[in-house]
């Protein structure tokens, strides 16, 4: 018998209980849970909900995402962050059209092999639409298993993954390997939660969990400390030339790679120099007035920001069209761009590192829930 065994059982009748209905959990169709799932990670399921029904109701299927123009994928995700997901999403779903005839493979080391998909992905999608006895671990599920268990392990090593899908491959129930999967995402999303006190008096595993015993909760799970973030001063400029703002393409390599942002200089400028700036660029400023400060998190780096709101000169530029005279330097590739801010909302996707900023031009950036309110997060590469 598998020293996890006792778990098993208290859960399943927990879950039975008190499981929430959630769109892809009551269709469970293969693309609608891989789509969730990609969405969920490092996201709550409040804020990702809108998100979910926004990106179906217009990829309803693998070969709408394979076909997909990249700004308008990047529109769908954004505010969500971790771009490279949702481009990986559309590799993967081009192999899936081109040799699976659309249809994700009903095999966990097939799925495996698809861009962007892990261990956690492949065993989701692989057991919960297609009831294959896999495990499916993440965060957390690595904080259900290292309390109920007492182990102060660093979960965050790779090694510590590797063995809780050792152990659950000995207990996952074969005929429900979905439903006890989702379980235990469950129980560490509405019970011992990530953030804030367990609700220990709710939880199937009260009588025998470890970390509750011996007064371990606050301790585990236990994360090795990561390496300081490096800080970046960044000084964000709102160019309004009459009603549209100046917006520009990042590059496409590199941290938010492909997105728009407003143009910005590297450092903490002040009027001065952010006037001299735009007048090398070619443009007429009419008025100057300094934005409060922002600060945004990312996975390895910190953005501390300010940032300049500037009334140009109005220039004879249609909406949307570069302005190839703008280029003060060899160096300075990237054209800047006359939209709308209503053709900002539509068209193009602005990482909410800028959300600070971009009132200033009337924009809202990604979808606007309670839950999103509270950052959700466009923090990573």
């Amino acid at each position: 018998m598998s020293k996890l065994e006792y778990i098993v059982e208290p859960l399943l009748v927990w879950y039975e209980q008190n499981l929430r209905s959630l769109p892809w959990r009551d269709e469970p169709e293969p693309y609608r849970v891989w789509v969730s799932e990609i969405m969920l990670q490092q996201t709550r399921v409040e804020a990702v909900k809108p998100y979910f029904k926004r990106f179906l109701e217009a990829l309803p299927t693998i070969r709408h995402l394979a076909e997909a123009k990249e700004d308008e994928l990047l529109k769908l995700w954004e505010g969500l962050g971790y771009y490279n997901r949702v481009r990986n999403m559309q590799k993967a779903a081009r192999i899936v059209m081109e040799a699976y005839g659309g249809t994700m493979p009903a095999d966990y080391e097939l799925l495996l092999k698809l861009p962007g998909i892990g261990s956690y992905t492949a065993g989701a999608v692989a057991s919960i639409s297609y009831g294959i006895a896999v495990p499916a671990v993440d965060g957390n599920v690595l904080r259900v298993l290292s309390r109920v268990t007492g182990d102060d392990s660093d979960v965050l090593h790779p090694g510590t993954k590797k063995k809780y899908e050792e152990l659950l491959k000995e207990i996952i129930p074969k005929d429900k390997a979905g439903m006890f999967n989702q379980a235990l995402m469950e129980l560490g999303a509405i019970v011992c939660v990530p953030n804030g006190e367990p609700k220990c008096t709710r939880c199937p595993w009260r009588a025998f969990c470890k970390a509750k015993a011996e007064d371990l909760i606050h301790a585990i799970p236990r994360k090795a400390k990561k390496k300081p973030r490096k800080i970046e001063e960044k000084t964000i400029l709102i160019i309004r030339p009459g009603n549209q703002v100046v917006i520009k393409k990042r590059p496409e390599k590199g941290l938010l790679a492909g997105l728009y942002e407003f143009p910005s200089l590297e450092g903490r400028r002040n009027e001065e120099d952010v006037l001299t700036y735009l007048e090398g660029l070619g443009y007429r400023p009419l008025h100057i007035k300094q934005l409060e400060e922002a600060k945004h998190i990312f996975s390895h780096i910190e953005w501390h920001m300010t940032g300049y709101a500037v009334k140009v000169e109005e220039m004879d530029f249609i909406k949307g069209e570069s302005d190839s005279r703008t280029k003060k330097s060899p160096d300075e590739k990237r054209e800047h761009l006359f939209v709308l801010p209503k053709d900002i909302n539509q068209l193009y996707a602005i990482p909410a590192a800028f959300e600070a900023y971009s009132k200033y031009v009337d924009i809202k950036l990604g979808i606007k829930t309670e839950e999103s309110k509270r950052k959700v997060r466009d923090q990573k590469l």
